[in-house]
C-alpha cells in the first residue's frame, strides 16, 4: 500500500512544485527566496523542534534520527498559508496551498535509510510602484528544492549518528517593468537563474534514562558551507500594454556571467527531558553563517546578509497511550514557540520572525499510522523604513503511514 501511495504522491508533488508558487511574500524577492521549514508537521507543531527521534515517525532535520526507526515509515505534508501584508499606507491578504514534503524511511538493522523531496526556498511576489514620472513593477516566481538520501547508524545503545546528502535544484525567474509617464513603450527586463549543487548534513542523537521515568534527549547537527552553481540569463525588451495585454516589439539577449552562490554553514544543538510516550519538553538553538547571494542574475543594493540565530521551544503530551477505549487519551497534543533572526538586513533593519504553533497527532489505523493536524500564527518584518510587516496564519497536516517490510517468512 505504501509503495502505491508513494508513487502517486511523487507524481502529484512534482506537478505541484512545477505549477504553483508556494509563497507570496515580498521578502522572497531577496536572495534565493523565502526559506521553507525543513521538518515534518510533527516538528512544526512544537515550534520547529527537531531533536526528537522515535521508532514510528520521521525526523527530516537530523539524519541520525533515522537510526531509531523500527517500521517502514512514509510521510507527506501539506499547508494552507494565509498572509496579511501591511506597510504604512496599505494592507492586503493572500493565500497559498502547497505540498511541504514527501519522504520514506526504511529500517535495515543498525543502519537505516531515508530519502525524499523537500522545498528549500520559494519565490513568489508582485511589487508595484507608482510616481509622477514613471510606473515600475517587479514580479518573481520559482524556488529551490532538495532531493535527499539519509543514513542513520545506531553506534551504541544510547548514541546514533547520521549523514544526509542533498541535491539542490530549481530556478528563479524575475521580471522588471518600467513605464515612463506619457511614453507609449516601456522596458521589460527578464532575468532567470537556474540553480544546482550538493550539500551535506551530519547529525548526532543521544538518549539516556535518568531514572525509572525521566529520559534525557540531546541532538546536534552540522552542515558545512558549500557553493551551488547559478546559470544566469537576461533578456531586454520593448513592450506596450493594451487592455492588460502585453505586446513585445523587440527583444535583446544580454550576456550575463554564470556565478556560484554561497550556501552558508549551519549548526544546531538541543536538549530536552520527558517520559517516554507520555510527555516531553525541549529547547533548540540553530546558527547559520553569513550567506552570499548578491551575485545572482541581478543585483540588489539595499540588502546585506548577516549571521542568523534561531531559538525553538516545544513539546508534547499524551494522556494515556495504552487506553484502547478512550480515543482522545491516545491523541498526541503538541505546542511550541520560535524566534528567528533570518539573516537579512534591508534598509538597515533586520527582518526577524516570531511564531507559535500547536496541533494534534491523531491515531488512524493499524501499525501506529497517524494523521497530524496543526496551526501556526506568526509575524515577520516591520513597517519601518518603507518595509512590509507580515502577519500569517498557517493550517497544515501530514499523513504518517507505517508498515513492515523485509520480513522473514516462517514457512516456504
Amino acid at each position: 500500500m505504501i509503495r502505491k501511495l508513494l508513487l502517486l504522491i511523487v507524481l502529484l508533488y512534482v506537478g505541484e512544485m512545477s505549477a504553483q508558487e508556494t509563497t507570496l511574500s515580498p521578502y522572497s524577492f531577496y536572495g534565493i527566496g523565502s526559506p521553507k521549514f525543513k521538518g515534518t508537521a510533527e516538528n512544526r507543531m512544537m515550534g520547529g523542534l527537531g531533536i526528537l527521534a522515535d521508532s514510528i515517525h520521521l525526523n527530516l532535520q537530523n539524519p541520525a534520527a533515522f537510526a531509531g526507526l523500527k517500521l517502514t515509515t512514509f510521510t507527506v505534508g501539506a499547508t494552507h498559508h494565509t498572509g496579511t501584508y501591511k506597510d504604512n499606507t496599505t494592507s492586503e491578504s493572500v493565500g497559498t496551498t502547497s505540498i511541504d514534503y514527501i519522504a520514506l524511511g526504511i529500517p535495515a538493522g543498525k543502519l537505516n535509510f531515508g530519502f525524499g523531496l523537500v522545498p528549500h526556498t520559494s519565490v513568489g511576489y508582485e511589487i508595484k510602484k507608482q510616481t509622477d514620472t514613471e510606473n515600475s513593477e517587479f514580479e518573481g516566481r520559482g524556488g529551490v528544492n532538495k532531493i535527499f538520501l539519509s543514513a542513520g547508524y545506531q553506534l551504541t545503545k544510547h548514541l546514533s549518528l547520521g549523514v544526509e546528502g542533498g541535491y539542490y535544484f530549481g530556478n528563479i525567474r524575475n521580471n522588471m517593468y518600467l513605464f515612463p509617464a506619457q511614453v507609449e513603450y516601456g522596458t521589460r527586463e527578464r532575468n532567470r537563474s537556474d540553480l544546482s549543487g550538493f550539500k551535506f548534513n551530519l547529525g548526532l542523537h543521544y538518549k539516556r534514562q535518568l531514572n525509572d521515568k525521566l529520559q534525557l534527549t540531546t541532538a546536534f547537527t552540522y552542515t558545512p558551507e558549500t557553493k551551488i552553481d547559478s546559470e544566469n540569463t537576461r533578456v531586454l525588451a520593448s513592450v506596450s500594454r493594451n487592455s492588460g495585454r502585453e505586446v513585445v516589439f523587440q527583444e535583446l539577449d544580454i550576456d550575463v556571467q554564470d556565478t556560484k552562490l554561497t550556501m552558508p554553514s549551519e549548526m544546531s544543538v538541543g536538549a530536552g527531558v520527558g517520559q517516554a510516550r507520555k510527555w516531553f519538553a525541549g529547547f533548540e538553538y540553530k546558527y547559520r553563517g553569513k550567506a552570499s547571494f548578491s551575485n545572482r542574475s541581478f543585483e540588489m543594493d539595499n540588502i546585506t546578509y548577516t549571521k542568523a540565530n534561531k531559538y525553538r521551544l516545544g513539546g508534547y503530551f499524551i494522556p494515556n497511550y495504552k487506553d484502547i477505549t478512550g480515543y482522545f487519551n491516545r491523541v498526541v497534543y503538541r505546542v511550541g514557540f520560535r524566534y528567528e533572526e533570518n539573516g537579512m538586513r534591508i534598509n538597515n533593519h533586520d527582518i526577524n520572525e516570531f511564531g507559535m504553533s500547536f496541533g494534534l497527532g491523531l491515531p488512524a489505523g493499524k501499525l501506529f499510522t497517524n494523521i497530524n493536524v496543526g496551526a501556526e500564527y506568526g509575524v515577520r518584518g516591520t513597517t519601518k523604513a518603507n518595509l512590509v510587516k507580515e502577519n500569517f496564519f498557517s493550517v497544515f497536516m501530514s499523513l504518517s503511514l507505517n508498515d513492515k517490510w523485509f520480513q522473514k517468512r516462517k514457512f516456504n
